[in-house]
Formats: C-alpha cells, sequence, structure tokens
C-alpha cells in the first residue's frame, strides 16, 4: 500500500515562506496525480494546488501568484512552495495522490496532514 509522509508545517508571521514536502512510500506502478489540499477549523477540505496532467498546474484564486507546487520524480515527492504567507493561509495542508497500484487498480490516497499557522 502506498504512504504519504507529510513535513515542512509550523508557525510562521504573514509575509513568511514555507515550504511543505509529500513524500510517496510502498508499492506502485504509475503516479497519475498529486495535489494539495487544505482544511482549517469548521471548513471543508479544499483544494490549494495540483497537477492536472501533462506538467498542467492549477491553484485556487486565493493562492495564486503565491504559491508553487512542484514535483521531483526521481524521489517520488512533491512540495508546495508557499510565500507571502497570510493569516487566512492558517489550516491542515494535506497532500493527496491518485496511482495505480502494482495490480494495476487505481487507488487514492491521503497523507495525516500537516499544520500551517501564520500569525505574528
Amino acid at each position: 500500500q502506498v504512504q504519504l509522509v507529510e513535513s515542512g508545517g509550523g508557525l510562521v508571521q504573514p509575509g513568511g515562506s514555507l515550504r511543505l514536502s509529500c513524500a510517496v512510500s510502498g508499492r506502485f506502478f504509475r503516479i497519475n496525480r498529486m495535489g494539495w489540499y487544505r482544511q482549517s477549523p469548521g471548513k471543508e477540505r479544499d483544494l490549494v494546488a495540483v497537477f492536472i496532467s501533462g506538467g498542467v498546474t492549477e491553484y485556487t484564486d486565493s493562492v495564486k501568484g503565491r504559491f508553487t507546487i512542484s514535483k521531483d520524480n526521481a524521489k517520488n515527492t512533491a512540495y508546495l512552495q508557499m510565500s507571502s504567507l497570510k493569516p487566512e493561509d492558517t489550516a491542515i495542508y494535506y497532500c493527496n495522490v491518485d496511482y495505480i497500484n502494482q495490480y494495476f487498480t487505481d487507488l487514492e490516497v491521503w497523507g495525516e496532514g500537516t499544520l500551517v499557522t501564520v500569525s505574528s
């Protein structure tokens, strides 16, 4: 089974930067899609950024120009570089991966989440 290990969360001041990492481990045939979501108390888990296909990326409007999603295929790791952070960015950030396992079944897995707190 594929598992995701997230890291990089923490406390940062408004205007600061933070980089989140999501490492994929386990057995799989191919990763189809990787993305980042976030959830704050009392709210739904929403899309932040995602690789949709052919290297094309998509971002929610509130983070455009400030966040950048990237990946290192050799390390099976995705990243979310967050800059010019705002208090409203405070949330638990989750990595999500859609993949094909060794038996050619399409599956989805979530990371445990990493907390990002933006505060003075």
